[in-house]
């Protein structure tokens, strides 16, 4: 097939409008993937801020184990088991950096003790509670730390960032161990930028 030089010059004009769009569509891809680029923050994990990143027992406790509890509440009183309570919020400061007393806790009193993180944002909402619900010893703080003996009975109820003394001791009574002056001195030895381990 011949074309002349006047059927030639149609053609290309009946494509130069698709080329252009083709190139104008291609620039605006380029441009909205750009400012997508900047416009994007990168996610940082703080533990000294109040934003939310994920569970704070996996990702600066270093300790999914604790999440959720391995027994209810309900099932410990049942098993006359003693019980740790701490109510936290994924997206405080205060709650992230306890995070790693609660996973030290575990760490020691794991097996005898049920160690149950609570998010107050899982606890319903109810104007009362029975003891045998979390929502019972929550008092509206976070975080909070509640212990209970094997009876049942508060023995500890402390709010903010307790010091782990404090909640060793109070467990060293519920289990009738020896005093810390009079036990082994723990100490701290530091493996990563969040967690720490005790070691004799």
């Amino acid at each position: 097939m011949v074309f002349t030089a006047l059927e030639l010059k149609k053609i290309h004009n009946n494509n130069r409008p698709k080329q252009w769009l083709r190139l104008l569509s291609l620039a605006l891809l380029l441009f909205f993937t750009s400012l997508t680029w900047l416009w994007s923050a990168p996610a940082w994990a703080g533990i000294n801020d109040d934003t939310y990143e994920g569970n704070i027992y996996i990702l600066y406790a270093g300790n999914g184990s604790l999440v959720p509890p391995r027994l209810s509440l309900a099932e410990s009183l049942k098993r006359e088991m003693p019980t740790v309570l701490v109510y936290y919020v994924d997206d405080s400061q205060d709650c992230k950096q306890f995070s790693i007393v609660v996973s030290r806790i575990q760490e020691f009193y794991g097996r005898a003790a049920n160690i149950m993180p609570i998010s107050i944002d899982s606890l319903p909402f109810k104007s009362d509670y029975t003891p045998q619900e979390p929502g019972y010893y929550y008092e509206g703080a976070v975080p909070q730390t509640v212990i209970l003996d094997e009876e049942g009975k508060v023995v500890f109820n402390g709010t903010g960032q307790v010091k782990y003394e404090a909640i060793d001791d109070t467990l060293r009574e519920v289990f009738n161990l020896l005093p810390r002056s009079e036990s082994e001195e723990l100490k701290l030895r530091t493996f990563n930028e969040f967690n720490s381990e005790l070691v004799n």
